[in-house]
């Protein structure tokens, strides 16, 4: 009976500090303020790449939480090992940044996130051109995967699109 108790003794004491290590991990990835400026989200991506020993090249992560204009709130989490990505070939993905790289198609974008789907609202915005250009640059994001029909002239960003873009538009601040 002795050793039955010190064995659950033990497993006790594993199962504790498996949780210590758990909660821990919990305060690092969610605990430090945005304003803090702390790397919360990259100690979190740290610590899981430690504990998976398949992943020695480590990996890339992109994260957001926000409430659209709209009031539609948007979570996105996307994370990929780096392994092979730089040998890998990067041509095949210009197309997508080539539609973010029209000023009149991230402006469509930006209206589009804040809750004007309509292409006729979407033509009365100043600056994006005519109804013709219109079109086109909708077909060209549409086509890049950021902007999908959502109706008969109504488009929306996907939402699992929303947070790799405002990645893309703060990775071109300099």
């Amino acid at each position: 009976m002795s050793d039955e108790i010190s064995h659950l003794r033990e497993a006790l004491l594993a199962l504790t500090e498996r949780v210590a290590v758990l909660e821990q991990r919990r305060h690092v990835s969610h605990g430090a303020p945005l304003d803090e400026g702390g790397f919360w989200a990259l100690n979190g991506l740290q610590a899981r790449l430690h504990d998976d020993a398949s992943t020695t090249e480590g990996a890339v992560m992109l994260v957001g939480a926000l409430t659209l204009p709209t009031g539609a709130p948007v979570s996105w989490q996307q994370t990929v090992g780096t392994a092979g990505q730089l040998e890998a070939t990067w041509a095949e993905r210009a197309s997508v940044f080539a539609a973010l790289g029209h000023p009149v198609r991230l402006e469509l974008l930006r209206h589009i996130v804040s809750g004007t789907h309509a292409t006729s609202e979407l033509a009365a915005v100043e600056g994006l051109g005519t109804t013709g250009q219109l079109h086109h640059h909708l077909r060209q994001l549409v086509s890049a995967g950021w902007v999908r029909q959502s109706g008969r002239g109504s488009y929306e960003v996907p939402a699992a699109r929303i947070v790799p873009l405002l990645v893309c538009v703060l990775g071109a601040e300099r």
